[in-house]
């Protein structure tokens, strides 16, 4: 009886070490095959990135030619940049990581010159006359609050789609609105969480022109050593949007226009989209970065120069 016992248990051990012994090769097998799927994965989004570049310098339209946005205004390209309109920027918009509103998306502005480290995104949001009366009484200190609690949100969206989250520094340039041109301007650093002190850092510098049904968005990114020379040109683009006759901002009709449901301070706060269930200013403002951070990474924004003049084969200039 007691061999058999013993027997018994033999067989039970060699039955556990078989099923550690399976459990374990399949744990590695696992780990192979993920680690496969992110590489995977990441040669994708490469490739994707490198078609949505080729499809945007196809496209391009360059200075000094006019570009009509949406059904509100016009851009007029400044040499020796070039415009991407909005199919292919809003792909290109994607392969980066962003979130892309196919409502409000109007195209991109981006250099061919060496040391030009930035990229524009122009948007029209067409959610009213926003007043602007709000701005006399902001405070600087609680918009930054509302930035940061916007981030969170939009965190969450980076992190199920595998990129990484950002966190919010502080100012760069505090919001500064213009009454008489209806231009509000305001600048934000940020950088990719879990870095060290000046790791993945970037800067946003958004401007805004607000017209009859809405307003234009212009966001300029770039690096936070280049902020300084660069501002200048985030500033001439902004001067170089204007809107079509009967749409500008003196044209408001309070007895039969549309009044938006924030006032001015919300767009630099993100409180618009929060109430309204889009897709929050500073979620997209924090979005954003995730390109410029995510070029610096690679060294993708000076080789914008390097694919403007190593143009693929068929790929033509732009009529």
């Amino acid at each position: 009886m007691l061999s058999d016992a013993i027997a018994v248990m033999i067989r039970l051990g060699l039955i556990l070490l078989i099923g550690l012994a399976a459990i374990a090769f399949l744990g590695r097998l696992a780990q192979a095959q993920t680690g496969a799927a992110t590489a995977t994965s990441a040669e994708q989004r490469k490739a994707e990135e490198q078609a949505a570049w080729k499809a945007a310098l196809q496209a391009r339209v360059s200075s000094p030619q006019e570009v009509t946005l949406l059904d509100q205004g016009v851009f007029t390209v400044p040499a020796p940049f070039f415009f991407i309109p909005k199919a292919e920027g809003a792909r290109l918009m994607r392969a980066w990581g962003n979130t892309v509103n196919a409502n409000s998306f109007a195209g991109l502005v981006a250099s061919p010159k060496d040391g030009d480290d930035w990229i524009a995104e122009i948007s029209f949001i067409k959610e009213g006359y926003v007043k602007d009366d709000d701005a006399k009484n902001w405070n600087a200190d609680d918009l930054l609050t509302s930035l940061k609690e916007g981030t969170d949100a939009a965190n969450e969206d980076r992190r199920a789609r595998g990129f990484p989250e950002l966190e919010i520094l502080g100012w760069v340039e505090k919001p500064a609105y213009d009454s008489t041109t209806h231009r509000l301007v305001w600048s934000m650093s940020a950088k990719q969480k879990n870095q060290p002190d000046g790791g993945g850092q970037s800067v946003n510098y958004n401007t805004y022109l607000l017209g009859r049904e809405g307003y234009f968005s212009l966001d300029f990114i770039t690096s936070p050593d280049r902020i300084a020379a660069e501002k200048a040109t985030a500033r001439d683009l902004l001067a170089r949007l204007s809107f079509a006759s009967g749409k500008r901002y003196e044209d408001f009709d309070s007895s039969t226009d549309k009044i938006a449901a924030y006032g001015l301070a919300a767009l630099v706060g993100g409180l618009a989209a929060k109430k309204l269930g889009l897709l929050a200013l500073a979620g997209v403002f924090v979005l954003k970065f995730a390109k410029i951070i995510g070029l610096v990474a690679i060294g993708a924004v000076a080789a914008i120069s390097r694919l403007f003049r190593r143009k693929p084969q068929g790929l033509g200039k732009q009529a």
